[in-house]
């Protein structure tokens, strides 16, 4: 069992400037006992878009909201015509290096713990099967009455045989399946109702504006408080979601290293602050590491 210092929380100065070398990762990494968070920026190397980088969807496009997608009917219509286009472009993704490396630390016993933002599934595909979904998955449905949950490619097929007119074409897709389409090809789309109530359905992840199940979080809590070290993968940290995770690590006096290109709101957490492309860092690390 390993010991682990008892260190005083001292209130975060200014950031520590950004490097693009790994060697203070691998020394952090190197000595286990390392609870990852990752983000959309892990993804983009899929081919899956993120919201706050350089060409961040957040810059063009407004996410659909719990608030929203509950309280009207034609917001849930317009949501479920662009995202039966649009998570395709998801469910087809295949995980890229950074996640297979990830899986590497993992299967090294480096790695003991995986939190992810993302709802695209890519750690699960990786091998990593007991990553914690923060946000959810888009490849699961929940029905918002008797809270069923049932797989999306089941609801796609019903969706397809209720609109075998539905020829759309998305002009862009969004981290969370949503794709973009003109209002006249959404106005005529049909959605359908759970099998087993009739209530509404909604895809098993968390929208802006909702917050995420309490014991999903404290599980990830429990990951944090066991872990030596945090290390942040691709997540700029904008939401509390996840920025409060790594709160927790650095007032308990554990080091944060964060890989990420482009500033993040935990900066000033972090002990180490790398900007390189997450593919080539990762796979540099685990080959380093995990070998």
């Amino acid at each position: 069992m390993r010991t682990r210092p008892t260190l005083s929380w001292t209130p975060p100065g200014e950031p520590l400037p950004r490097t693009t070398s790994l060697h203070e990762v691998v020394r952090l990494v190197g000595a286990g006992g390392v609870v990852v968070l990752s983000g959309a920026g892990l993804s983009t190397e899929s081919g899956i878009p993120d919201y706050r980088g350089a060409t961040g969807s957040l810059r063009r496009h407004t996410p659909m909201t719990y608030q929203e997608f509950v309280g009207a009917e034609h917001a849930r219509r317009r949501y479920w015509a662009r995202s039966h286009l649009g998570w395709r472009t998801i469910a087809r993704a295949h995980p890229n290096d950074g996640h297979r490396a990830v899986t590497a630390l993992r299967n090294a016993g480096l790695v003991d713990g995986v939190i992810t933002q993302n709802v695209d599934g890519l750690h699960r595909a990786a091998g990593t099967p007991d990553a914690i979904e923060l946000h959810g998955s888009l490849d699961r449905v929940v029905c918002l009455s008797c809270r069923e949950t049932s797989p999306r490619e089941e609801l796609d097929r019903r969706l397809h045989a209720a609109n075998p007119g539905f020829t759309a074409t998305a002009t862009r897709v969004n981290p969370d399946g949503d794709a973009d389409l003109a209002d006249a090809d959404v106005r005529g789309f049909r959605v359908v109702p759970c099998r087993s109530c009739a209530g509404v359905l909604k895809p098993d992840v968390v929208f802006f504006g909702e917050n995420v199940e309490p014991s999903r979080v404290d599980r990830c809590y429990r990951l944090v408080d066991a872990a030596r070290a945090m290390l942040v993968l691709g997540s700029s940290l904008t939401v509390m979601s996840g920025l409060r995770f790594v709160r927790r690590a650095a007032e308990a006096g554990k080091p944060v290293a964060i890989v990420n290109q482009g500033p993040t709101r935990g900066d000033k957490y972090a002990e180490h602050r790398v900007d390189l492309p997450l593919g080539r860092a990762l796979t540099d690390l685990a080959a380093r590491l995990a070998a």
